[in-house]
């Protein structure tokens, strides 16, 4: 018999009746009622537990029934929200068919043709899935084709904003519309209007080079098309958002190195230089020098250029432009590991001070690299000291070619102590300064010294 818990009652099976052995005072122990009591008990808790079964099961039916109602509620809802899902898809994709087959009416229906851009301009703004239905419904020819009709603007305007728009993070519009000849007829449009395109109309060209160009399949194409050219005007003259578009967009471009000699073709570099003052653009403008110097043919450019080196060298004290900083000794480290002529303009620029400086203070990249620049002007002073004797041995075996070669050594000689003299001065004076800014103890200051004597040539 099942043990109650609830009186606490030992099972029944317990109090067995004591055997015929067993002493007369143990049978007379237990007595009728004892065993009346017992029974009673146990027949009481067995109910009793038969009775919280049953209790218990009305309670989870009860609450299984509940929750198969709330689960088939939610189910429905789910179903429901589904269902309109579905419909509003539908919808959308007559909406997109509708605008797709608009696009694509003869000629004398233009004004068809303009909405229908418009509403591709609106459905492509926000949702990749129009994106993707409306270039698989074909698209994008149609609209590519509305560039050339450049005497309605409100046909061109639609027509590139749509493109902009269908290509937002979409490679395969991307490639579909370089491919289906945009990019020069874009230029075309830019070059052969008289008088040329309102602002809107440029603008919406350079924003549409900018979107075209992040594709790396595109690169070479708008790079090669002359667009370069028509961005380089587009930084001079456009308005804000329009130049920063434009500087994004020659920064895509000057990616794929052989674009770099196109830069090249106008006078970029030079401006890009000489807008380093303007701190909105100046990041953006680092970049695409760093890009430019990449290649041979820009590190020269980059050298040519008037006032090249003390503009980047001031830079370098742009402590409030942490990235301005890191990008620029980028710049003259590939220089200067390059061009030996490059590091003397970059001495003349006073370029010590500043690195001497950057490898106290500067970012952990920044010193790396200033240490660098300073360790390829050192090489070219001991280059020039040990390779001058050695070559006239290895070539000449006179005494006479070796003695010309030190009476020059002699002569430059006092020109040569002076120089070392202005310049160690001023390294001692700069450290000083740093040594004060950055809060060192004074005696790093006879340290220091001892450092900079080591870098004077």
């Amino acid at each position: 018999m099942a043990k109650c818990h609830r009186n606490n009652v030992d099972p029944l099976i317990l109090h067995r009746i004591p055997s015929a052995s067993s002493s007369s005072t143990s049978l007379n122990s237990f007595s009728r009622s004892t065993f009346r009591r017992l029974i009673l008990d146990a027949i009481s808790c067995g109910g009793s537990s038969r009775h919280q079964r049953e209790l218990q099961q009305d309670e989870d039916k009860t609450t299984i029934g509940g929750d198969d109602l709330a689960t088939k509620s939610e189910k429905l809802c789910d179903l429901l929200n589904l269902t309109k899902m579905e419909t509003k898809k539908e919808e959308t994709l007559e909406i997109l068919k509708r605008v797709a087959k608009d696009l694509q009416v003869e000629e004398t229906e233009r004004e068809k043709k303009v909405m229908a851009a418009s509403e591709v301009r609106l459905l492509a703004k926000d949702d990749a899935e129009a994106r993707v239905t409306l270039a698989m419904l074909g698209a994008i020819p149609p609209l590519v084709s509305m560039i050339d009709d450049s005497q309605n603007e409100d046909a061109l305007i639609a027509s590139l904003y749509a493109l902009l728009n269908l290509a937002i993070g979409n490679d395969a519009n991307k490639e579909a519309i370089v491919r289906g000849g945009a990019v020069h007829k874009m230029l075309k449009l830019i070059e052969s209007s008289k008088p040329p395109p309102n602002q809107a109309i440029s603008e919406a060209i350079v924003a549409n080079f900018l979107g075209l160009s992040a594709l790396d399949s595109n690169k070479p194409i708008i790079g090669s098309s002359g667009a370069i050219i028509f961005l380089a005007r587009a930084l001079k003259t456009s308005s804000s958002q329009a130049r920063e578009d434009a500087l994004r967009a020659l920064y895509n471009l000057s990616i794929h190195h052989q674009n770099v000699s196109f830069i090249l073709e106008t006078d970029l570099v030079p401006f890009l230089l000489n807008a380093l003052g303007d701190m909105e653009v100046s990041e953006r403008i680092l970049s695409v020098l760093t890009n430019v110097v990449s290649v041979s043919e820009g590190r020269k450019a980059v050298g040519e250029a008037v006032e090249a080196f003390p503009i980047l060298v001031d830079v370098l004290n742009w402590n409030d432009s942490e990235k301005c900083q890191e990008k620029a000794v980028y710049i003259l480290m590939l220089m200067a590991h390059k061009g030996y002529g490059d590091r003397r303009a970059m001495i003349e620029a006073g370029i010590e001070s500043s690195l001497l400086e950057l490898t106290l203070v500067g970012s952990p990249l920044v010193q790396r690299r200033a240490s660098r620049i300073l360790e390829s002007l050192r090489a070219v002073d001991k280059g020039k000291q040990v390779s001058a004797p050695v070559y006239g041995i290895t070539c000449s075996s006179s005494s006479s070619s070796l003695s010309r070669e030190r009476n020059r050594e002699i002569r430059m000689s006092d020109e040569r102590r002076a120089v070392q003299q202005l310049v160690q001065q001023s390294l001692q004076s700069n450290m000083k300064r740093i040594v004060k800014r950055a809060n060192f103890p004074q005696d790093f200051v006879t340290t220091s010294q001892h450092f900079t004597k080591s870098l004077t040539f």
